[in-house]
This record gives C-alpha cells, structure tokens and sequence, in this order.
C-alpha cells in the first residue's frame, strides 16, 4: 500500500457552532460557546444539563425517503447540500456508481424510536409512520446514497465515539484499493433520550458546561452534528496523510489508564502518513472531560510530544458528538490547516484555566493563538471510543 495522501477537497458540517465552514470555523477560533443550551427534557426525571444543540433550520426529507425520516437524516442532508456543486461534479466526472458513501454514527434516528415507544406506551400501537430504517444504523448511509442518486459502496460504521474517523479511514482505504473514484465520508449523530440518560447512569454526564483537563472537571456534555468530507485522490489543499487504529479491549467504558491502545493508533497513523512524530505541530485531542478520559489523554500526549505542541478539545464548544466526533475533529483540523485561515489560528480550548497537576495544562490553545509559520500545517486528531476502539487521524496541507 502507498503512502500517496487521500485528498479533502470539500467539507460540509453543522454542530452548536453553526452551518458551513464560515460559520462554523469564525465560531471556532473566536471561542464561542452559544451553542451550549440548558436542556431539562432529555433526562428521565426532567433535571437540566447542558448540551450540543443544533439551532440551524433543517431541511425536509423527501416524500420518497419518508421511511428514513429523521433528525439525523436531516442533518446528514444539510452538511452534504453544502458541497453539493464538487460533489456533483465528481459525480459527473465519474458516474454514481463510482462514489462511495460510508459515515459513522452511533444513534443513528434513535429518538424516532423513542418517540415511537411513548406513542406505544400510551395508545397500544405504534405510529402508522414509524419504520424501524429510521434508528437503524445502517439506513444512515444508505438514506444518504439514495438522496444524491449514488450507486457505489455505501454502508455505516458504528464504533462508538471513533465511528466518524473510522469512516474516513474506510475511505481512504476505499480509494486505495480502487473501488471507487471518490467517497463521501465523515460522521453524524443526533440528541437522543437513550445516549444521556446512558452516560448519566455511569456517572459520566455534567449537568453544567464540561470543562475537559480542568481539577474541577465533572464528565461530559452531549452534542449533536454532522461533518462530511469529499475525499477523492485529485490534488486538493487539504489531505488525510495517514489513519490509524486499534482496539485494546481495555474496558467497555474505561480508557486503558496508560493509552497504550491510542498510542497504537496513533503510531500507525504516522507510519501510514510516512511522517516523524515531530513534525506534528498541533493535536485534536478527544478531550471529553471525564476524569479517566483527561488522565489517559494527557499522560499519553506527554509521553509522545511533551508539553511543547499546541492541543485542545472542542467538547465545551459543541459537547461530544458521539459517532461524529472523530469527523468533527477532522474538519476542525481541516478548517484550521486550509489557506483562508490567513492567521494560523488553532482551534482554543474552553475551560476554567484550573490546572489540574496531572493534566495537560500550558499547551492547551488560547483564543487567538496562531501557529508561527504557515509553512507547517501538519495535525494529529484522535478519537477514542468504548470498548478500546482508538483512532487516530493525521490531516494537513500538502507538504
């Protein structure tokens, strides 16, 4: 297998920092957290905690996709319409059958399937309109392929919160092995019912705004969103140099103390990107702001680059996007990396700045803080997941 980079030529994505890559990416740099919300009807008995929210107005599912009918198809339709002009030049280019379609989600419409239940709970009978391609996981990317009209590979990964950057590996690997000619890929999940009550029955859910790496962090917020790439192997700005991953088995919920398992993934990436740990200038970190996951994080970063190369976590900015966390990463590395970002702005970290002793303190970003040269854009972005599923992205410009 070469080293040859899988390029990203276009980017759509939506989460609590907006719709689009303007807006998404001035939100960003500038630290805003106005996607925050206080919410008091997701968690079974009505107390509040904060989430992701997406605010954008959503656009309508077609008649014909009535049986997928979902927020989280919904969300998949208004990150892909805004590279739909590449898109559908490629498609033009190649043929449907040419273009692939592989996302990572870990609710899929599971929130339809609540609904469905209380209406059953209720009346006896479940909605006339309710059809299980609604939650189901795989329907995630076969609705999507079936909105553009593509014919090619489409299937779903479901690997907790790595399921995003694991579908950007599977579309590299995809365009290595010439199956197809392009792939759209990247991650999408939605608010549900099951997912925070579940992260709170471990006690791993914030009721205030999480504060990743900080002494008084309490655990996670939940966020929702959707990021999805073009990849294809023409010559664009931005490139996915290498992936990698692993799987420790470790825990079902806790992190390998030590990261030994990331760092696996993190070694293969770099070894796929046919890149030197030292020219990574700045790191995506997982980031959740659960005591484990921070402790894990930071200890393994020290381990590989010392306390010297810029890192943060956008988790108090969009909350943990579950299976379209390791996407999001990917595009906020994405939307750092490319040339309108004139400045060399990082995406900041949002916290306390209550420096726990343990944990990565002095490199995490500031707003405003820019990297020196333009000259070396080369970032690592990690996704770490239950069950030990690591994985770990290298994404920059052409070198």
């Amino acid at each position: 297998m070469s080293n040859a980079p899988t390029y990203l030529p276009a980017l759509g994505v939506v989460s609590a920092l907006g719709q689009g890559c303007a807006e998404v990416a001035a939100n960003l740099f500038a630290g805003s957290t106005q996607g925050m919300k206080r919410r008091s009807d997701l968690l079974s008995d009505g107390q509040s905690t904060i989430v992701g929210a997406v605010t954008a107005a959503l656009p309508p599912v077609p008649a014909q996709l009535a049986a997928y009918q979902s927020r989280n198809l919904q969300l998949a339709i208004l990150a892909v319409e805004q590279i739909r002009v590449p898109l559908d030049g490629l498609i033009a280019k190649y043929g449907p059958s040419r273009i692939g379609v592989i996302m990572g989600s870990s609710t899929s419409g599971i929130d339809c399937g609540e609904a469905a239940i209380a209406s059953y709970e209720e009346t006896g009978v479940f909605p006339a309109h309710f059809d299980i391609r609604m939650q189901e996981l795989g329907s995630v990317s076969e609705s999507l392929a079936i909105y553009l009209g593509l014919a090619g590979p489409a299937y779903t990964i479901s690997t907790a919160c790595s399921s995003g950057a694991n579908a950007m590996a599977a579309g590299r690997r995809m365009l290595e092995t010439g199956l197809v000619d392009a792939v759209l890929a990247g991650g999408v999940d939605t608010l549900c019912r099951l997912t925070l009550n579940g992260f709170r029955s471990l006690s791993a859910l914030s009721y205030e705004r999480c504060n990743p790496f900080s002494k008084n962090r309490t655990g996670i917020n939940i966020g929702e969103g959707a990021a999805i790439f073009l990849m294809t192997r023409d010559e664009s700005e931005v490139a996915l140099w290498g992936t990698g991953a692993a799987s420790d088995g470790h825990s079902m919920t806790a992190p390998e103390p030590d990261g030994e398992g990331v760092e696996i993934a993190i070694r293969a990436a770099l070894k796929d990107a046919d890149r030197r740990i030292s020219e990574i200038c700045y790191v995506h970190l997982h980031g959740t702001g659960t005591v484990q996951n921070d402790q894990m994080e930071s200890r393994l970063v020290r381990r590989l680059l010392g306390e010297g190369v810029p890192a943060s976590s956008s988790k108090a900015q969009i909350g943990h996007t579950l299976g379209a966390a390791g996407a999001m990463g990917a595009a906020h590395c994405w939307l750092a990396a490319r040339g309108e970002n004139e400045q060399g702005l990082l995406p900041p970290h949002i916290w306390d700045g209550e420096a726990d002793g343990d944990l990565l303190s002095t490199s995490l970003v500031t707003i405003g803080q820019a990297l020196p040269s333009r000259a070396n854009r080369l970032f690592l972005s990690n996704a770490i997941a239950f069950g030990g599923n690591n994985s770990s992205l290298v994404i920059g410009c052409k070198i």
